[in-house]
């Protein structure tokens, strides 16, 4: 799960209608998920939220890997034996995903899975080195076997598993987002835990999203941006981790070793598509501050904010104006 603060500057989100400015949030994906958005008929706006939510719970029970009532279950339990059939809005998620894996160079990579699985950050629980190397054999996007015609996904070796969890929530706002434009709603924010969207601006003003101080209390504030009509992904090292002998172990796994990243604290994108901010987020985390950067200035639309493990602050070109 990642998490992003968002700190809209004149409305919280908590259940409410101020002058047009309707707000509400729920429990979903193992997060809060939270819309505000304007709309001049009381009415239609809370009916426009509650289609978003309605989504969301679809989307989670499509796309869960905490359930096993769920077609990404049914892909983790079945795909090393025989090619599993999927709806054709899940196989082009595992598809895009897999071009991020190609994108990031593995940095991204939905097999992590497989190794992630081992770690339980509540109960401060991480493998042993030998259970660690066998999971991370079969840690490689480009395993993964997808079938268009058939709609299909199969995994060659047995003890694969993918996990959306870097792109699903990306994918969610984008989609709430889409059903309130279809629905007349101009301006507007969807967040999802680390990944929010916004339709439009604020009637006039950007909508100021402020990214977490990854080392301050929860709603301490580290830098605040102006977003209009985009997408933003924030990863962070702060929201599921433990700490043993002097180190982080935190939910972002390095596909490649299995280790936590250390040297970056956080990362936010910024870009037009929460899909693709969403994996970036999780790439550039586990590149580094140097590789990851130098990724999003090769992506036209596409802007980085890290802190690293010193707390210094890094931007691509773009956000220049942040350092000063």
């Amino acid at each position: 799960m990642k998490r992003l603060v968002l700190i809209l500057l004149a409305l919280g989100a908590s259940g409410n209608a101020i002058a047009g400015w309707h707000s509400a949030a729920q429990d979903i994906f193992g997060t809060e998920v939270s819309v505000q958005l304007w709309h001049d008929d009381n009415r239609a706006g809370v009916d426009a939220i509650s289609a978003v939510f309605d989504e969301m719970h679809r989307i989670d029970a499509l796309m869960s890997t905490w359930r096993d009532d769920t077609e990404m279950a049914a892909v983790n339990a079945g795909a090393a034996a025989t090619p599993v059939e999927v709806s054709v809005e899940l196989f082009e998620l595992i598809r895009r995903a897999l071009e991020l894996g190609t994108l990031t160079r593995g940095a991204f990579d939905i097999t992590y899975a497989s190794a992630g699985f081992l770690f339980d950050y509540r109960e401060r629980v991480r493998p042993g080195q030998a259970a660690l190397d066998d999971a991370l054999a079969v840690v490689d996007y480009r395993l993964v076997r997808l079938d268009r015609e058939a709609c299909t996904v199969f995994f060659p070796r047995a003890g694969m598993r993918i996990d959306l969890g870097g792109i699903a929530k990306g994918h969610a706002v984008e989609r709430g987002v889409k059903i309130l434009r279809k629905l007349g709603v101009a301006h507007a924010l969807v967040s999802a835990g680390g990944d929010a969207r916004v339709l439009g601006d604020r009637r006039g003003r950007p909508w100021a999203v402020g990214i977490r101080n990854p080392r301050g209390e929860r709603d301490a504030v580290y830098a605040t941006l102006p977003l209009v009509d985009e997408a933003i992904s924030t990863s962070g090292d702060y929201e599921r981790y433990f700490e043993e002998d002097g180190k982080r172990y935190h939910h972002i796994i390095n596909p490649r070793t299995g280790d936590s990243p250390s040297d970056v604290r956080s990362v936010s994108v910024i870009g037009p598509d929460g899909v693709r901010t969403d994996g970036l987020s999780t790439g550039v985390f586990v590149l580094g501050v140097a590789d990851g950067l130098e990724l999003i200035e090769s992506l036209a639309g596409y802007e980085a904010v890290i802190i690293d493990a010193e707390l210094q602050l890094h931007v691509s070109s773009g956000f220049d104006s942040l350092k000063q």
